[in-house]
């Protein structure tokens, strides 16, 4: 078998470990989620969120996108020391800023309430940027099956925690302390599966090529967390904790399928890309044969979803979600883009659309959310990301050898087979008056006239991944 051919195999088989993986993690979170919605207040979702925030922005400065220069380095073992020093350095510095700040944090982001939970999250700055090393060798070997068993015992803990925490009424600290000790687990298993022993230097020469292209990355990361929890931020200040509450439902549950998806997404895009000759567009179709159907039936299922899983309390959540299941589906398809860009070494474009979206949709979200609350500020996300982040990712993309024609043409085909399945769900939501029976019967109507319209299709671009050829979306250069 030609080194080509292995290439897709691992990452077919990596795909395939991911998406499993992710989809029953997900699953959990779900079940988890449930509970936790009747234990908690909207409030109290809406605080956690800021301190969440917080933690998930400066959890990329941590990284400084080391890992990603651990992926795509033809000798990762001479760049690790460097790699794991800057790491350590970047996450502890990151915690201690954080820890003596909190405070501070939280009051300017319109919720001194979050103080105490940021200060506990900090200690996870620390425990990522120790541990970009192993991560990312996971990462470059497609070892899939250890990022489960990691993602698991993550799981395990963080569940059984902070359920025993918040039942005892620790509320928001409980899950903070929760989070903690899940990522301390997890760190240290990375460490374990990818047999890997900490190893320290510095390199001069090294560090200053990792950090010429992992700033970049990083910053493009942090402004892609800040893009989808600017949002959060804008709404605590204008509609309040409670409001913001019934938007952090909202967002997560528009994020389960996306999340499963972008995951499996990042696990093989970058190493895919990194060391494989084409398979771009077919890449990219199947992202958006997956992302689109699932964005679109979180939308018209939205109100039957959230009654069921959370009660009638939580219906205001529900034409929020709508929105964000077309955003969700948009973004699982920019993290292909990114892959393929981080690839072929251009994280400048990533990063720059990045900056110019933050700042589009911060100040969309300053106009539109006092007037129309959570529903407006959902829209934003829509909004900005197709006038602004498509067409930007499709500039970028020129630029680095693929043909945004042809990455168009595969994208065609999945567009037009979704609109007979949504519109079955939606016709179904609209006629069944029992939310159960709405949310079963559209989600497995659809589903089952999804598979039978693209699953001809679907076997052909599934065959092309795994022995791929001249990819039509390249240009020959």
């Amino acid at each position: 078998m030609s080194e080509t051919a292995t290439l897709g195999v691992r990452a077919a088989r990596g795909a395939a470990w991911s998406g499993a993986s992710t989809l029953l993690l997900r699953l959990g979170s779900v079940i988890v989620g449930i509970v936790l919605a009747r234990l908690l207040t909207p409030e109290q979702f809406g605080v956690y969120a800021i301190a969440l925030t917080v933690q998930g922005v400066l959890m990329t400065l941590a990284d400084l996108g080391l890992s990603a220069d651990i992926i795509r380095s033809r000798d990762p073992d001479r760049i690790a020391p460097t790699v794991a020093s800057l790491g350590l350095a970047a996450g502890g510095a990151l915690a201690a800023l954080t820890l003596l700040t909190s405070g501070d944090l939280a009051a300017l982001l319109g919720a001194p309430q979050a103080g105490p939970a940021i200060a506990i999250l900090s200690a996870t700055l620390l425990m990522a940027g120790a541990s970009v090393v192993p991560y990312g060798l996971l990462m470059r070997r497609f070892r899939q099956r250890e990022l489960f068993l990691i993602a698991l015992a993550d799981f395990v803990v963080s569940t059984v925690l902070t359920l025993a925490l918040v039942a005892a009424g620790m509320g928001v600290l409980g899950l903070a302390i929760g989070r903690v000790a899940a990522q301390a687990v997890a760190s240290a298993l990375q460490f374990a599966l990818a047999r890997v022993r900490p190893r320290y230097g510095f390199d001069r020469r090294v560090a200053g090529a990792v950090l010429a292209f992992g700033l970049p990355v990083a910053a493009a990361n942090m402004l892609s967390w800040a893009l989808i929890n600017v949002d959060n931020v804008v709404l605590a200040r204008t509609v309040g904790a409670v409001a913001l509450g019934f938007y952090v439902l909202a967002f997560n549950i528009a994020g389960w399928p996306m999340s499963a998806l972008s995951s499996v997404v990042r696990s093989i895009a970058l190493p895919y890309f990194s060391r494989g000759p084409g398979g771009f567009a077919a890449v990219t179709s199947l992202v958006w044969a997956a992302a689109l159907p699932a964005g679109a039936l979180l939308a018209v299922l939205a109100g039957p979803l959230v009654e069921v899983l959370y009660g009638a309390r939580w219906l205001p959540a529900a034409p929020a979600l709508a929105a964000l299941g077309v955003y969700g589906g948009l973004r699982v398809l920019f993290d292909a883009f990114a892959g393929y860009l981080y690839a072929r070494g251009r994280p400048g474009p990533v990063m720059w659309l990045q900056i110019a979206s933050l700042a589009a949709l911060t100040v969309a979200l300053v106009i539109v959310a006092p007037l129309g609350g959570i529903v407006a500020a959902a829209w934003a996300h829509v909004a900005v990301a197709a006038l602004l982040i498509l067409p930007g990712y499709l500039v970028a993309l020129r630029a680095a050898g693929a043909r945004p024609s042809a990455v168009i043409r595969a994208l065609a085909l999945p567009s037009a087979a979704s609109v007979p399945c949504v519109a079955v769900a939606a016709l179904v939501a609209a006629t069944v008056p029992d939310p159960l029976a709405a949310l079963l019967v559209g989600g497995i109507s659809a589903g089952v006239c999804h598979l039978v319209v693209v699953g001809h299709w679907l076997r052909a671009r599934i065959r092309e991944l795994r022995e791929p050829g001249p990819d039509p979306s390249e240009d020959i250069r």
